[in-house]
């Protein structure tokens, strides 16, 4: 059974912090469609369902938050562009909307309650507002560059761990065109499970990702991952104090293989990785 959905009223009863005009719009976009996805939770049985590819689906949901989401963006900035998992590229000046409507949708799918909207604001190629919203929790997760990070009103620090030894790691699984690196995922996997307290996959990087910044999750990898996937949650975790980076620790765009995590952290979880990697996996 899915996991009754919240009511309405929910989505109001917390006052916005004062943010930046950019953050401001991402909140509220972020907000609508959230709650388009929760009022349809009931029904995400029944929701039509195409696959893009194996075992990788996309929902009328995902396509009607979108679209929330570029209508709410469009109305205050209608020259910027966008960058959007469901509908691609369009439009554009120096500044691209990054956007993830519905990260989680196998979860959404089964009423697993772990999914996400994560929306960024690019500018020049960097990223300097970003939002990631749990609808079912009315977590709001939110970034300005310079300005740090917070989880509504209260300022977000990565945790303090200093090894992996008793930590709690995040992960998420290969599948699809990643497979093809199964093997080294496992070997690091092994890597990580025999030191950490625990490892977590719940099924949406951009949660994840905030939950790093936050101090929920001591570190992160990930293969394979898309920009909408990432674009908030690197730079939540960045004005966090955090790390984030390549598998080889370089410096993390816009999509591929990515470490997380606060600074030792990161650091320990790259030199453990290195054995594994091929010369893909490093870039």
């Amino acid at each position: 059974m899915a996991p009754k959905a919240l009511p309405r009223r929910f989505f109001k009863l917390l006052p916005e912090p004062c943010m930046h005009p950019l953050v401001n719009i991402a909140v509220g976009a972020a907000r609508r469609a959230g709650e388009l996805i929760v009022r349809n939770l009931d029904r995400a049985g029944g929701v039509t369902v195409s696959e893009k590819s194996r075992n990788d689906f996309v929902t009328e949901i995902d396509r009607a938050a979108e679209q929330l989401v570029i209508e709410t963006i469009h109305k205050a900035y209608p020259d910027h562009g966008i960058l959007a998992e469901e509908s691609g590229r369009h439009g554009g000046d120096e500044y691209v909307w990054i956007i993830d409507p519905l990260d989680g949708t196998t979860n959404f799918l089964h009423g697993f309650p772990q999914f996400a909207v994560s929306i960024a604001c690019q500018h020049r190629g960097r990223v300097e507002a970003g939002v990631i919203f749990d609808p079912l929790r009315s977590e709001l997760f939110t970034a300005s560059r310079g300005a740090g990070a917070q989880l509504e009103n209260r300022r977000l620090r990565v945790s303090a761990q200093r090894a992996i030894e008793g930590s709690l790691i995040g992960t998420g699984f290969p599948y699809r065109a990643n497979m093809r690196w199964l093997k080294p995922y496992l070997a690091m996997l092994e890597q990580v499970m025999q030191r950490a307290a625990g490892v977590r996959r719940p099924g949406s990087a951009a949660l994840d990702l905030a939950y790093v910044a936050a101090g929920r999750l001591d570190g992160f990898w990930e293969l394979g991952l898309a920009p909408w996937d990432t674009a908030a949650g690197n730079l939540m975790i960045t004005e966090a104090g955090g790390r984030i980076g390549t598998l080889a620790g370089n410096p993390y765009l816009d999509g591929g293989n990515l470490i997380a995590g606060n600074p030792r952290i990161f650091t320990e979880l790259v030199e453990s990785f290195a054995p594994f990697l091929s010369d893909d996996l490093r870039e």
